[in-house]
């Protein structure tokens, strides 16, 4: 195996046994056993669990941001795309948070750690907004003074509802559909969206 297919061996089952036993009930032998690797392979890609942990985050993310590279580049409005974006990428951590049992109390309890870990996402995420914003701009689609700030200020909106829509207190009461009008609505508003002729 190569380097890089070690470590993504290692990530991987230590996602695995983070999600069946918890993290802080997984030892560094438990996923050196598990994976069929030595602890001085393991050590040799990590200095400890934290490392690890961070690494399985990471790449949970990093399977995120081409979720969402790949809706930037649909050929569909920008002020479609932009509502697309936002449900992607709450669904799409959502997904994560459940699917991995354990992490979920985690992700919570750990939030400042799991901050840490999610710089290289946020910078790339804002990213994306802002090309979105920008085509929308340029298109006449929305009435934006600083594409820049709009985009942090998304962003940062966005990542503030993150822990009540996972855990299903944001329009727990409301169908998919009138939620999406209120979310669509908010979002349209606040960027002063252009109606655009047929």
């Amino acid at each position: 195996m190569t380097v890089s297919k070690t470590r993504i061996k290692l990530v991987d089952v230590a996602r695995q046994l983070f999600a069946q036993t918890g993290v802080e009930n997984t030892t560094m032998n438990d996923i050196a056993l598990a994976s069929k690797k030595g602890r001085r392979t393991l050590y040799t890609y990590f200095k400890n669990k934290d490392e690890i942990y961070s690494a399985v985050v990471e790449s949970e993310l990093d399977i995120l941001s081409e979720t969402m590279k790949k809706v930037s580049e649909k050929n569909i409005s920008p002020d479609e795309k932009l509502i697309e974006l936002i449900y992607t990428r709450l669904d799409a951590i959502k997904e994560v948070v459940s699917r991995n049992g354990s992490l979920q109390a985690n992700f919570f309890r750990d939030i400042w750690r799991v901050e840490r870990v999610r710089r290289r996402f946020d910078a790339k995420e804002i990213a994306l907004l802002r090309a979105v914003l920008t085509e929308g701009k340029d298109k006449g689609v929305f009435q934006i003074d600083d594409v820049n700030i709009t985009a942090n200020i998304v962003h940062y909106c966005v990542k503030g509802i993150e822990v009540p829509y996972i855990s299903g207190h944001l329009g727990r009461n409301l169908v998919p559909e009138v939620r999406k009008k209120y979310v669509t609505n908010l979002v349209y508003g606040a960027l002063r969206r252009k109606e655009i002729n047929q």
